[in-house]
């Protein structure tokens, strides 16, 4: 099935990524902290909410209950099933849609908040990802954030950049570590609100080179109004 930009809905196959995140990512939430980054990420949100990447569905159980309805799109089949059953057990209503964050299967201007986790770092087309998501947005509503990022060390950027370019995107389902996508976000008409840095694991403690993935932004920005 195509939409209408031309990209298939079911572009988005990568079995044994989806498999090894479906495992992996209940583990990163408790022992690495993102549980907690996920509460922060969507604190306060409230009216309708889309959320693009969705994957296993490990935010739906962090939505707030001022949330009215979540729109979950997940382009990966696997993940997306798991993503149907952790809605059953949201305490907001979670709706999960195929679609892919380069041509959302929805109306302009139809939601107050938007949610991008871990997910930019491994669109296509991350610049028509965000156009989508200004346009979804109502004026003034809110994307919230949390995200890899890239480095603002030389040292760490170079090491993203090779991993970029060899096997980094093969073993972890197209993700580029080095992206810059707060200034992807700046340049697509979103105003930052409020921005906060941080690595995984912090600061690579016990590591003689950091992860090219440690560094990760957690932001709020907003659609003007």
């Amino acid at each position: 099935m195509r939409s209408r930009t031309g990209v298939t809905r079911e572009a988005v196959h990568h079995p044994l990524f989806a498999r090894f995140y479906a495992r992996c990512g209940p583990v990163m939430d408790a022992r690495a902290g993102f549980g907690a980054h996920r509460e922060t990420v969507l604190a306060g949100l409230t009216g309708r909410v889309i959320e693009i990447g969705a994957g296993s569905g490990l935010n739906f159980r962090h939505y707030p209950r001022t949330v009215a309805e979540v729109v979950a799109i997940e382009p990966e089949r696997h993940l997306r099933r798991l993503a149907v059953d952790a809605a059953q057990h949201a305490e907001v209503p979670v709706d999960v849609v195929p679609g892919v964050a380069e041509a959302l299967p929805v109306k302009s201007e139809a939601f107050d908040a938007a949610v991008a986790s871990l997910v930019l770092c491994s669109v296509r087309d991350q610049r028509r990802a965000l156009a989508e998501l200004h346009r979804v947005l109502r004026p003034g509503g809110e994307l919230r954030l949390l995200e890899h990022c890239r480095a603002e060390g030389r040292g760490h950027a170079a090491l993203q950049w090779v991993a970029d370019r060899t096997l980094w995107p093969l073993l972890f389902g197209g993700c580029r570590t080095g992206r810059d996508t707060l200034a992807a976000v700046e340049a697509a008409g979103f105003d930052v609100l409020e921005l906060r840095r941080f690595h995984v694991p912090e600061r690579a403690k016990g590591l003689t080179l950091p992860l090219p993935s440690s560094p990760h932004i957690l932001a709020t920005v907003r659609r003007p109004g």
